[in-house]
């Protein structure tokens, strides 16, 4: 198997797992608060992100004062998406919350661009432009089509940007896995001190069931992430990313009978054709 294939593979089975994590967070229906939910899946997921990193030596190497403030800020930010997403992800149909997220390579590159001066020519503001207008298709601002949950993925968004553009800040030696358990440990933190103001409930089998599986899947999917920044040529893997959304419709489909509207869907294509031209600018940007 070569190595581009194996990092394609590996990069649709982090999709798969993160899709699949996202369907069974929003099987439990709200039947959990929020931040209960987030202290139970946080608890199995970072212990075993935590033995994955000691087993790979993560917590090793000495890891400079800079890159610990950028950790922190990653951190951070992963705080705000989990929240933010989750709420959205429990009141809005699965397929349409992930349509929104394939907007992430058009932020990233427009907050390098504003923020780290890295040069993006006008064909690549163009498509952003072009992919922004997609998006508006999907959380239809007015009266009859925006809701509060579109507001809270919008901000989801602008969250997992933050934390993708501090990633690009840390220096090249610090262990991925060590990055993970810290963004893990930091949302396990803050929803247990969150959750000290609400009243848990029980947890019924069934419940517990779907918590601790999407526990699994959610570490497999940040296992096959690290994985596939081993694997390959990144520009050639970074295109398979957008087949988290063909696993979101169906999943929405079948397991919550969710299809998405003509626009939704047309908007999905726009924004997954301007990033994939996004992509392609900047592999034949890094070619010259």
């Amino acid at each position: 198997m070569s190595p581009n294939l194996a990092g394609a593979l590996l990069m649709m089975a982090s999709m798969a797992c993160f899709t699949i994590n996202d369907a069974l967070i929003k099987a439990t229906g709200g039947a959990v608060p929020l931040f209960q939910l987030l202290v139970l899946r946080g608890v199995l997921a970072t212990l075993l992100i935590a033995l994955l990193a000691w087993s790979r030596g993560a917590f090793r190497p000495r890891v400079a004062p800079h890159d610990w403030f950028w950790i922190g800020f990653r951190s951070l930010s992963e705080v705000g998406a989990a929240y933010f997403f989750i709420t959205a992800l429990l009141n809005m149909p699965l397929a349409n919350i992930t349509a929104i997220l394939q907007v992430l390579p058009l932020t990233v590159t427009l907050g390098s661009a504003l923020f780290f001066r890295e040069a993006v020519g006008w064909r690549r503001m163009s498509a952003i432009a072009i992919g922004f207008c997609g998006m508006l298709l999907i959380v239809r601002p007015g009266p009859d089509g925006f809701t509060l949950w579109s507001l809270y993925a919008l901000i989801a968004v602008l969250c997992v940007t933050a934390r993708d553009l501090s990633t690009r800040r840390l220096s090249s030696h610090v262990p991925s896995l060590l990055v993970t358990f810290s963004a893990s440990l930091m949302v396990l933190v803050a929803a247990a001190l969150a959750s000290l103001s609400i009243d848990w409930v029980p947890v019924s089998t069934q419940l517990g069931t779907l918590i601790a599986a999407s526990s699994l899947f959610i570490v497999g999917g940040y296992y096959f992430s690290v994985q596939v920044m081993r694997a390959g040529d990144v520009s050639f893997i970074a295109p398979f990313r957008y087949t988290g959304l063909i696993w979101a419709l169906v999943l929405g489909w079948l397991v919550f009978g969710d299809w998405p509207s003509t626009l939704t869907l047309l908007g999905a294509g726009i924004i997954v054709a301007t990033g994939l031209f996004t992509l392609y600018r900047e592999r034949s940007q890094m070619r010259r």
